[in-house]
């Protein structure tokens, strides 16, 4: 069996009709920048909280952060996704739930991927955060307490700053993973990348440059995220440490 190329199916008219094949993995693509973006602030901005009360004296707190993690952590990704879209909903009080439910599906949709990826993420990026606060060394607490700053003013001056300068390079690997759990979206009719990718196969027939043009679409976002967070990572090396000059 001989297979046609066609590397112009993406200049043709969609089976819509109010766009090219080619708008549609833009709006794909784009439907996975926003998507992964905006998770990744909840997941950033969560995780580092999560992973500082992991390593706080409070017992309570930190058994509760720990409890938060490993819930995250040791439930499928999908699974998480199905409960979020499918299963909390039925789940919140009557007005809350059908308010959801009646919105338009693609908002359903985002939301419930958005929440899913970045509570999801936040358990990995809290294990970073813990991981780069107790690589410290122990004589930083104790001077920022001897100085007269309370625990939470010493987290917040001293320690966080340098935890975060030591993380950076297992971060860029979960901002990385973000982008690619994206996908996973498409299992509840979010018209991502992949799914548009998909999509265009329904309608085309030409599985081949559909998933060539996905794939170089994720290594396009890859080497830009890493570019980025390679000059970050230089920026905020620490001299002394693994990896410093």
């Amino acid at each position: 069996m001989t297979y046609q190329w066609n590397w112009g199916v993406f200049l043709q008219p969609s089976a819509t009709g109010d766009d090219t094949y080619l708008g549609w993995m833009f709006a794909g693509l784009k439907m996975t920048l926003a998507l992964s973006l905006s998770a990744w602030v909840v997941a950033l901005l969560l995780g580092a909280v999560v992973g500082v009360l992991r390593t706080v004296p409070n017992k309570t707190l930190a058994g509760l952060a720990t409890a938060y993690v490993e819930l995250f952590r040791n439930i499928p990704l999908l699974v998480q996704l199905f409960i979020w879209y499918f299963v909390l909903p039925e789940l919140l009080p009557t007005s809350l739930g059908d308010a959801f439910k009646q919105s338009h599906p693609v908002f359903q949709q985002f939301l419930a991927s958005m929440l899913c990826l970045g509570l999801f993420t936040s358990a990995r990026v809290a294990e970073q955060v813990r991981a780069g606060i107790n690589s410290l060394p122990r004589g930083q607490k104790n001077a920022g307490l001897a100085l007269g700053l309370t625990l939470p003013q010493t987290y917040r001056f001293v320690m966080m700053p340098m935890a975060f300068r030591l993380i950076v390079p297992p971060l860029t690997s979960e901002f990385l993973n973000i982008f690619k759990n994206s996908a996973v979206c498409s299992t509840i009719g979010l018209l991502e990348l992949a799914a548009q990718g998909r999509q265009l196969v329904d309608y085309t027939a030409q599985p081949f440059e559909s998933f060539i043009a996905v794939t170089v679409a994720y290594m396009a976002i890859n080497v830009i995220v890493m570019t980025l967070m390679k000059r970050v990572e230089d920026k905020a090396r620490v001299p002394g440490y693994m990896g410093g000059k």
